[in-house]
């Protein structure tokens, strides 16, 4: 089952409340309120000269651009789709690819914080957990919603062990407005969740480990790639010709995600005591 508004999510619970708001907004707005904390916190912890208020700028340069790129490698994704129905796919409330969001919003707000004065790999390791809990938190938006971010039709019967709704959902009265039909497909954003909060702990412990600035979001880069490149056999996608085999364009920039976190982990593996920050607990 779906609930594309709150009304939605109180008829559920018994309560005959109009309340017409977007779950799927709402999430969005938590996931990003959330990363805007973490990064701020962060980012006082690592750079305590700066404006208070960078940080927050920053995030919110990031958000608004993100939006705009998600929207853009969407219809990347479905040019056909755009050329026959532009006005559709420019101001529908779903079709945003989340690594479009990504990758200009990460883009405008480095470039945002370099005309800023701020440290660039220091800001860069400030919003990693960051922009993992985010990402986790926008899923659980995509999951309540039905957005159509959701897998394939499941192959077969589940795990005994394993609950059903994990296993297979059919989305009733999803936002995207498609009919899904039993036995299900796979609940792939409740997947992702479970994922980025798993790679968010491992980016929480990591952040006070010892060394040059922009190792951390080199992790983040090389986690949020295995992550996506993991779950998208099983994603519904447009896919591409690439010698001959089919891929998705979430999968190729996952394997770039991949390999740039790598290169910054290994270029970036070597403390300076130059360049570490002090660290205020010890």
């Amino acid at each position: 089952m779906s609930f594309p508004y709150l009304t939605d999510v109180l008829h559920a619970v018994g309560l005959n409340i109009p309340l017409p708001v977007p779950t799927f907004g709402l999430l969005v707005g938590a996931a990003f309120f959330t990363g805007m904390w973490i990064s701020s916190l962060e980012g006082r912890r690592l750079m305590p000269t700066l404006p208070p208020d960078l940080m927050s700028n920053i995030c919110v340069v990031g958000f608004l651009s993100g939006l705009l790129g998600a929207r853009l490698f969407h219809i990347l994704e479905y040019p056909r789709d755009f050329l026959a129905h532009p006005a559709a796919m420019l101001f529908s409330r779903s079709g945003f690819t989340i690594f479009g969001g990504l990758i200009v919003g990460i883009a405008v707000a480095a470039w945002y914080a370099r005309r800023k004065g701020a440290p660039l790999a220091l800001t860069l390791d400030a919003c990693a957990p960051g922009l993992m809990l985010a990402y986790a938190i926008g899923r659980v938006g995509c999951q309540i919603s039905g957005d159509g971010d959701w897998g394939i039709e499941v192959s077969g019967p589940g795990p005994a062990w394993l609950p059903h709704w994990l296993w297979a959902q059919t989305y009733e009265n999803n936002v995207a407005g498609a009919t899904i039909p039993p036995p299900g497909v796979y609940p792939t954003p409740i997947y992702e969740t479970l994922m980025s909060l798993a790679a968010f702990a491992v980016l929480w412990k990591l952040r006070r480990h010892a060394h040059a600035p922009g190792w951390l979001f080199g992790v983040y880069l090389l986690l949020a790639g295995i992550e996506r490149f993991a779950i998208e056999p099983i994603r519904v996608n447009s896919t591409y010709s690439l010698f001959g085999h089919p891929v998705t364009q979430a999968q190729i920039i996952a394997v770039a995600s991949v390999v740039a976190g790598l290169i910054v982990m290994w270029w970036r593996r070597t403390p300076s005591l130059a360049t570490v920050p002090p660290d205020p607990s010890r």
